[in-house]
């Protein structure tokens, strides 16, 4: 009984055959569009002339 008991505490890690994928849905729109309006801005207050 007590060799079956240590037998059932062994634990084994096998690596997965297959690769693990991780999906992502990340929306960065927000963030490039408030940066090309920023620096249109900077652009338009900067060359007052060119536009």
């Amino acid at each position: 009984m007590a060799g079956a008991m240590a037998l059932s505490a062994c634990v084994s890690v096998k690596a997965p055959d297959k690769p693990i994928v991780i999906e992502l849905n990340i929306n960065i729109r927000q963030e490039v569009v408030y940066r090309l309006a920023e620096d249109a801005k900077n652009t338009i207050k900067d060359n007052p002339g060119i536009f």
